[in-house]
């Protein structure tokens, strides 16, 4: 493999991991709030907004079964406004974020419910606001699951910034594409495939250390 490849595949490296920490970092930040609420709006509970709590989640559940190829072409207008173009690695940091929204938003509100609800009626017992319950009991009780799903929305991202190569998103999918498939250099798909495991392996590893940390009944042990 001559030099200028390899200097593409780390350039193409790096496109990728800006896209996932850009579009992973954009979209927890607007997914996170969305899941509290639809883990805290329901009939009864913290914040009770059924109606608003379905509404939202008709929406969530819609752009989460939509799929990413179709979601790409779907909102290349939108793309367009934001970058200016619908290629590129700019270009594709937008649909991966509205994708990471919705899935994000449904991990947290999974990790959320899983805490015990007799911390929170214990809480709700000492006098304790809905805020305050949300964040000293519902984000510190869920801390491992909520890292745990961070870290499945960033493995997942990986490989969504691999398929925005297809429509010229950059990155290491595009390389492959370009290179591997439509100038039939295997060595170069082959090179693309490692590196993505690699980076896919990193991630889990970094963030299941992160999530036992974080265990409380794992340090007791």
């Amino acid at each position: 493999m001559s030099p200028d490849l390899l200097l593409r595949i780390g350039s193409a490296t790096l496109d990728t991991m800006y896209m996932v920490a850009i579009a992973g970092l954009v979209g927890s930040l607007i997914g996170l709030p969305i899941g509290i609420f639809l883990a805290t709006s329901g009939k009864g509970e913290l914040f009770p907004a059924p109606n608003v709590n379905r509404a939202v989640g008709l929406v969530v559940n819609a752009t989460r079964s939509t799929p990413f190829i179709i979601l790409v072409v779907a909102i290349i207008p939108l793309t367009r406004l934001i970058t200016g173009t619908s290629i590129g690695t700019k270009a594709a940091i937008v649909p991966l974020t509205i994708a990471t929204i919705p899935f994000v938003a449904r991990l947290v509100e999974a990790a959320i419910r899983d805490v015990d609800k007799g911390l929170i009626e214990a809480a709700r017992a000492m006098g304790a606001t809905p805020m305050q319950i949300v964040f000293k009991v519902l984000l510190a009780e869920s801390r491992p699951a909520l890292t745990l799903a961070l870290t499945m929305t960033i493995v997942s991202l990986i490989g969504y910034s691999a398929m925005v190569g297809a429509v010229g998103g950059g990155g290491l999918g595009d390389l492959g594409i370009r290179y591997g498939y439509q100038r039939f250099m295997p060595d170069v798909m082959l090179v693309v495939v490692v590196v993505l495991i690699v980076l896919v392996q990193l991630v889990q590893s970094a963030g299941d250390r992160m999530a036992r940390r974080f265990d409380k009944r794992s340090r007791k042990t």
